[in-house]
């Protein structure tokens, strides 16, 4: 769907554009943003290898373990039905720690392992219950997915790189109200996922 609607919004400029005699300025705009594009690009390499091999160094020296079983209580509250020490909890810390870093590339490969690991528990718990229907997602694999959207962001790297590289005076002045902006965000997850799962078990 998308990709009919950025195809037919191209065709649209191109035709107003030649209709108006303006093609000398849409080629010109089109070779702009191109090099726009390929800057940008190289800009948000550097940072997101930067970041993601900051990240890989943690979880190797054992940090993001470390930060797991501090991140426990929380966890815990948030996921009450998964077991301690599962593999899902440390691949859901680190996904968390990545979108707190603004890391949204670098938390997707947690992201998806996690998926996979609760899918997994959620299939054993299946076998064990009968009648239970099967291709539904857990009450886990829902508030996962509902918190990684909401995504609370301490440091916005991916928005302070894009404003640093369109010219911005200050682009760190991002950090306070995207803080506000993904806390309330992520407040509103964690109550409507509670209230979604009491509201299950009545």
């Amino acid at each position: 769907m998308l990709n009919y609607l950025w195809a037919s919004m191209m065709m649209v400029g191109i035709l107003w554009g030649a209709f108006h005699g303006n093609m000398s300025q849409v080629t010109q705009g089109a070779l702009n943003s191109a090099k726009e594009a390929v800057s940008l690009c190289i800009t948000m390499l550097g940072v997101m290898s930067l970041w993601t091999g900051i990240l890989e160094i943690g979880q190797k020296a054992g940090l993001v373990e470390q930060i797991t079983g501090k991140m426990r209580p929380v966890l815990k509250f948030l996921f009450p039905n998964l077991p301690e020490d599962h593999p899902a909890s440390q691949a859901i810390a680190a996904n968390v720690i990545a979108n707190m870093l603004g890391l949204g590339w670098a938390a997707t490969p947690a992201g998806l392992r996690a998926m996979e690991e609760l899918s997994e528990l959620e299939e054993e718990r299946r076998g064990s219950i009968a009648g239970m229907p099967k291709g539904a997602a857990s009450n886990e694999m829902c508030t996962f997915l509902i918190l990684n959207i909401s995504s609370l962001q301490l440091i916005p790297v991916n928005m302070i790189a894009y404003r640093s590289q369109y010219g911005s005076v200050n682009p760190a002045t991002i950090v306070g109200p995207a803080i506000v902006a993904t806390a309330v965000s992520t407040l509103a997850a964690v109550i409507f996922c509670k209230s979604m799962d009491r509201k299950q078990r009545r």
